[in-house]
């Protein structure tokens, strides 16, 4: 309209105009001021009172508008709004720059000390002489398969895998899963991520030497879902019977396990789920260990059998993967699907909302924080397409392609990365099933409705979508997508709306999921809608285009039938897609495709040769692309006739072979005291060589400090006086006797019978016929809180303890000789507690009631079970190195703020005094350090932030109670986990899960500003306060006051 030159001064107002009168009310219709702020109208009016998302709302709002006073204001209103829009942007981009050249400088310096730390003995290396067995992480290279190259090699090794009967667990926790008439485009959780994994576990179910295959999610039994989520077990019919005899058995197949965990009856969203992530952990946990029972009494010869891969799906898959790997000590593999950097990276240059708004919509720092420890855990990262490890997940910390071609070729080279580790990235495209899939070779020429001449009648799908046409004989533009502003269907609507040789050619499908009321979708997915809605209005496209409110998945496949009967064109529009199954399986239906040229769909056109890439962003490029393959039948019948040639490429059991070849080039790994002779030999696994000269050396520090009892100058002396021959002799018979102790509980480990148990009570360890166990976690310093806490635990049930039945774990992240000098200034003996976690994780002990010379046993296998990954001497290195960097420059002095504490560390346990807490980077900038560099460890903060322990990446506190009920039988359901307000940066790990939670109110609140005040994700979003499990007691409670919330709990008896 014409006279709007008062919107450019409006803009400049506010470099020029003072503070206005004070009023309390802001009215809208600024004109019948007088006199106003700009300034606290831009604060008050566009920045607190607008959501700016509804910009063109407010748009047609002012056009409909007849007064042109209203008018004006609300254009006012708009302009200022507009004008915030564009200053957020410009400021985001500067953030954005200024992060990324941050970014660039900081992995070049670690690649460059990295690059550095390797070269110091290249030459020696290169000859091979120390390290020819030996991978980037110290583990044997021996027993690796040979990478699988070729379909003939394949075959072969499919054929030795025959006889293995191969355990294969997948993960899946958001969305509605299961086997039959999946409720796809129900809402965003529910998407391709659930047909990808079904079909996944179908088809490898389906694999010769793949005995059984489980698929684990969450179980949901809410009245808002069908019954069948709530069904625990779930069995997958098979793709074919071909190959199968040979594999058939009682708990052979693919199979839906759906583990409780998160509120019993309420479906959430998988942003919602981190909180209970810990108690799916521990529920899949209890399941693989008994499922691995069972498959050893069928195929195993009463062996267990270990999954030979768990298979994380989405970042929360991936942690929970991550963690179950790390307890059972199996490979582990993950796929993304999709990328919360990239995600942020995208939602941040939208510029509607803010960095902490997106984080507390999505989590989405959590959910980074998860997929970059899949980076730490993974053997392999499975992706669908290059682009999403060239683009995607190099903006990870974690992640280096190029210091990752470095390490691939020392390894091949034979030649130390001295404890540095990249996964391994490998392209496997998804696959499909194409074996009842037969091509429309006719079209709708010369064919009549209905069922006349004996055919078939038209599936009902075909009725719903032809009703909306005038002509439905034209070809058929097909768009399959959820209602999602990312899939771009505003554009194509509207390019196909401007452009009339393309609406006089075509008409266009566009299926949205499934609706009953606009007005009851997520605000979101209604407004896109609505927007399409108002397009097809705005264009006249009635009898032009469809939009189906119901289908059924099993519709889908008719819809693909009915384009290319036409002689139609599929069409993915997205901004970016990840991959593209529909891509394919349109193909497979005879259907040529337009493709974005952003993600997966580059690699897909790479193949099949079958259509057109476009600039989604590029109206015109679209409808070009379209009208093309439209009018053009020669290049149409070539598109279609490539991709059915090709679409092979894609099938289930094409993907399931090169899966399959991945998995059998990573190491075998599982739990050690279970681990035989036969299966050394089988695997040709051949351990570290440091293995045996690491276990004597943990010995010989427990023999030490036995021997010496309390720690004095004089007995160390002594000690250290013994002849060489007669400490090598002592320090051989105390492996020999702790071995065959080892052996002799193995068999009991996995016994169910109470019998057993009952009858092993004066065997070791203690733990094994408790009814319940408290783990004492305070994470206080010994003399104040955590001495108090204990007689007071101790206090609550004094007759339970006296009488067996509820024993006792001391996890703290002091060193056992911190906790013997603990033990005997608070007059407390050895054997009060039956195991001790020290070093925040990385030893575990436990109590012997046989020598009082020697009250601690240290678990060897344990040591096994968490090295993985573990950096050794090139992490130490690395670690001294950061500490000296960090300095305390004021005064003039430099001081040291971090120093390297010799006396304290342990052969899984570096650890660092630090002389000033609260001011050292936080914890997740050495965890970024860290893995800029390779290098795979977990770091804590702890005693306050006076220190910090750096133990194996998959090692900690909950971890090591995990062990335990994997080592012991110790229930999880059975333990009651006590800590503090705030505790070591570990701290989240001990609350939730199957065990109970007692957090003491008042103590250990000053780590709650040192440790975790700069955490990238809040502890509230990720513990489960509302858990009937958790319970919180009063500042100062007593012993009558923790025994009454421990019968709350259910614990003991009122």
């Amino acid at each position: 309209m014409a006279g709007n030159d008062w919107i450019n001064s409006y803009l400049e107002a506010i470099l020029d105009v003072g503070q206005g009168v004070d009023d309390k009310k802001s009215s809208l219709l600024l004109r019948e001021r007088g006199r106003f702020s700009p300034t606290r109208y831009f604060v008050e009016e566009v920045i607190t009172g607008f959501d700016e998302s509804d910009l063109h709302r407010s748009w047609i709002r002012a056009q409909a508008t007849r007064s042109p006073q209203e008018r004006n204001t609300r254009l006012e209103n708009m302009c200022w709004r507009i004008w915030n829009l564009a200053r957020q942007k410009k400021q985001l981009e500067g953030e954005q720059a200024q992060w990324k050249a941050k970014r660039r400088q900081e992995r070049e310096k670690g690649r460059r000390e990295a690059v550095a730390d390797m070269s110091e003995d290249l030459s020696e290396g290169e000859k091979g002489d120390t390290v020819s067995e030996m991978s980037s992480l110290g583990e044997s290279t021996r027993g690796r398969l040979p990478r699988i190259s070729s379909v003939e090699t394949m075959e072969a090794w499919v054929s030795q895998q025959r006889g293995k009967k191969l355990y294969i667990v997948l993960i899946s926790l958001h969305g509605l899963i299961r086997g039959e008439n999946m409720e796809l485009g129900r809402d965003s959780d529910t998407g391709g991520q659930v047909k990808y994994v079904v079909e996944l576990a179908r088809a490898l179910g389906s694999m010769p030497g793949v005995y059984r295959v489980d698929l684990l999610t969450r179980q949901v039994s809410s009245p808002e879902v069908d019954w069948s989520y709530g069904e625990p077990t779930e069995m997958l019919t098979p793709i074919s019977t071909e190959g199968l005899m040979t594999e058939i058995g009682e708990s052979s197949g693919a199979y839906i396990i759906r583990i409780p965990f998160g509120p019993r009856e309420k479906y959430i969203s998988k942003e919602q789920l981190w909180p209970y992530i810990p108690e799916f952990v521990d529920g899949a946990l209890n399941h693989i260990i008994q499922m691995s029972k069972v498959l050893g009494e069928q195929i195993g010869n009463g062996r267990p059998v270990w999954p030979v891969a768990i298979h994380g799906h989405y970042a929360d898959a991936g942690d929970s993967a991550a963690l179950l790997s790390g307890a059972l000590n199996v490979p582990m593999l993950f796929t993304g699907h999709s990328l919360g950097r990239d995600k942020l990276e995208q939602l941040l240059r939208q510029g509607r909302l803010s960095k902490d708004e997106i984080n507390s919509t999505y989590k989405i720092m959590r959910r980074i924080e998860a997929e970059e420890l899949t980076l730490d855990a993974s053997e392999l990262v499975i992706t669908s397409t290059r682009q999403e490890i060239d683009e995607q997940w190099r903006l990870y910390d974690g992640f280096d392609p190029i210091l990752e071609r470095k390490l691939r070729a020392r390894i091949k080279r034979n030649v130390s990365c001295y404890g540095r580790f990249m996964p391994r990235m490998s392209v496997i495209p998804p696959g499909m099933e194409f074996h009842h899939i037969v091509p429309h070779e006719g079209d709708m020429d010369g064919e009549t409705e209905g069922s006349g001449d004996g055919k078939a009648p038209d599936p009902a799908i075909w009725t719903e979508i032809m009703r909306f046409f005038s002509n439905p004989r034209k070809p058929m533009i097909l768009a399959l997508a959820r209602p999602d502003p990312k899939k771009n269907l505003t554009t194509l609507v509207k390019a196909f709306g401007e452009c009339r040789p393309l609406r006089e050619l075509a008409n266009l499908t566009l299926i949205m999921g499934n609706r009953d009321n606009i007005d009851e979708m997520s605000g979101t997915s209604s407004a896109l809608l609505l927007s399409i809605l108002k397009m097809i209005d705005k264009y006249d496209l009635y009898g032009q285009v469809a939009y189906p409110k119901h289908h059924k998945q099993s519709d889908v496949p008719d819809i693909y039938r009915l384009a290319a009967k036409t002689k139609g064109v599929f069409i993915n529009p997205a901004f970016i897609e990840p991959f593209g199954l529909t891509l394919i399986e349109a193909a497979a239906y005879g259907l040529p495709m337009v493709a974005t040229k952003n993600g997966g769909p580059v690699d897909i056109h790479r193949v099949l040769d079958n259509g057109l890439l476009v600039d989604p962003h590029d109206q015109q490029a679209i409808a070009d692309a379209l009208l093309k393959l439209v009018a053009d039948k020669q290049l149409w019948a070539k598109c279609r006739a490539n991709g059915l040639k090709n679409i092979h490429l894609f099938s289930w059991p094409e993907h399931c072979k090169t899966y399959l070849s991945r998995i059998a080039s990573c190491k075998p790994r599982q739990p050690r005291w279970l681990r035989s002779d036969d299966d050394d030999d089988e695997n040709s696994e051949t351990d570290s060589p440091s293995d045996s000269l690491r276990d004597i050396h943990d010995i010989s520090l427990n023999l030490r400090f036995s021997f010496d009892g309390e720690k004095n100058d004089n007995k160390e002396n002594a000690d250290n006086t013994l002849d060489p021959e007669a400490r090598k002799s002592k320090l051989e018979n105390a492996v020999l006797s702790w071995s065959k102790g080892a052996l002799k509980s193995t068999p009991k480990t996995w016994s169910s019978d109470k019998a057993d148990q009952n009858s092993g009570a004066g065997k070791f360890p203690a733990m094994r016929r408790r009814r319940h166990i408290f783990v004492i976690a305070v994470d206080c310093d010994a003399s104040s809180g955590l001495s108090g806490s204990v007689k007071k635990i101790f206090e609550a049930v004094e007759k339970e303890k006296a009488e067996g039945s509820i024993g006792f774990i001391l996890a703290s992240s002091f060193n056992i000789s911190e906790v013997q000098s603990f033990l005997v200034s608070e007059g407390m003996n050895p054997t009060d507690f039956d195991a001790y976690i020290c070093n925040s994780g990385g030893d575990l002990y436990y109590s012997s009631f046989h020598s009082e010379q020697n009250p601690f046993v240290v678990d060897l296998y344990y040591h096994s079970h968490i090295e993985y990954r573990w950096g050794g001497e090139g992490l130490r290195k690395t670690l001294v190195r950061w500490a000296s960097s960090i300095i305390d420059s004021k005064g003039g002095n430099e001081d040291h703020i971090v120093v390297e504490d010799e006396d304290n560390s342990a052969d899984y346990c570096y650890s660092f005094k630090v002389c000033k807490p609260g001011t050292v980077p936080p914890v997740k900038e050495l965890r970024k350090v860290m893995r800029i560099q390779a290098l795979r460890c977990h770091a804590v903060y702890c005693q306050n932030g006076s220190r910090i322990n750096v133990i194996p990446v998959l090692a900690s506190r909950s971890q090591a109670l995990r062990y335990l009920y994997l080592r012991w039988g110790m229930d999880l359901s059975k333990l009651v986990v006590f800590v503090g307000e705030s505790g070591d940066t570990d701290y989240e790990g001990l609350i939730g899960g199957l065990r109970k939670s007692v957090i003491m109110k008042g103590l250990c609140t000053n780590a709650s500003s040192l440790l975790h005040g700069s955490r990238s994700y809040a502890l509230s979003d990720v513990l489960p306060l509302d858990s009937p499990n958790v319970v919180q007691a009063a500042e100062e409670c007593s012993s009558t006051e923790i025994r009454s919330l421990l019968e709350k709990l259910g614990v003991l008896k009122g």
